[in-house]
């Protein structure tokens, strides 16, 4: 199996809207300080989920009957991406950066947020499931009506996080810089970040983050983000992600540059 083939984006919708996807920090501001790096690579991270989003919106009322059931596929592989984050980032990083900065509190208004989003994400695959061996069944208004109900906080939660993560820099007990537990602050990160989408699903989330994922963008800051090997990449797109081959001809991106939205053609 190949990547889907590579079609830059026109005048066409891309999956650049109706979310707006988030400024990294260190673009923005230049500083690189363990907590603006580590919100950058949660806000590369957190654009791959959102242009799921939005390949998924933009998509939806236009799929072909006999492409239902790869495109219901698509969507919850991004349901599981998105579920498996939340999950990760309550019982892992968020623990780990309380330890670090010796305050219970700091993430008090990003649980408020994920709460207000995660009914909408329910809802959202309870209705692909209940279509998923039923396609014919599938309706693409209606799976944009559920995504419309969440839209709204989900998009303030993505980009909130990010602010808050790179506002920890100011905390009072942030490592200082060059410090033990400077460092150790840094492999919290790095370690979390590793892992967090591979255990999610070697065999369907893993490739959809990386064709989701646009190296164009911000100049083409980051297009060696994630610093995979390139023989690796080309496996869990092409070996790996063989076996949900079909599903990945909705991805936003390919060989991380953009192309045209299959189903939206």
């Amino acid at each position: 199996m190949s990547a889907p083939a590579l079609d830059t984006a026109g005048e066409q919708p891309w999956a650049d809207s109706p979310i707006q996807l988030v400024t990294t920090p260190q673009y923005e501001t230049k500083k690189t300080d363990i907590f603006t790096t580590g919100a950058t690579h949660m806000a590369l991270l957190h654009n791959a989920i959102l242009r799921g989003y939005n390949s998924i919106y933009q998509q939806a009322p236009h799929v072909k009957p006999g492409d239902k059931y790869d495109f219901i596929g698509y969507a919850l592989t991004w349901h599981k991406f998105v579920a498996t984050h939340h999950d990760d980032e309550e019982a892992t990083l968020f623990p780990k950066v309380e330890e670090v900065l010796g305050d219970k509190g700091v993430w008090a208004a990003t649980h408020q947020e994920h709460e207000a989003f995660l009914g909408g994400l329910a809802e959202f695959a309870t209705y692909l499931r209940g279509v998923e061996n039923k396609a014919t069944e599938f309706s693409g208004e209606k799976l944009v009506q559920i995504m419309d109900g969440f839209r709204e906080p989900f998009a303030a939660h993505f980009h909130s996080e990010i602010a808050t993560i790179a506002g920890l820099a100011s905390h009072p007990n942030a490592p200082k810089p060059g410090s033990p537990e400077e460092a150790q602050a840094s492999a919290t990160f790095k370690s979390w970040g590793k892992s967090t989408v591979t255990k999610a699903g070697t065999l369907d989330v893993v490739p959809f983050f990386l064709l989701n994922l646009d190296g164009t963008a911000e100049e083409g800051t980051w297009a060696g983000w994630p610093p995979i090997p390139a023989p690796i990449k080309w496996g869990l797109v092409n070996v790996a992600g063989a076996y949900h081959a079909r599903r990945w001809k909705f991805s936003s991106c390919a060989g991380g540059r953009p192309r045209k939205l299959y189903a939206a053609q």
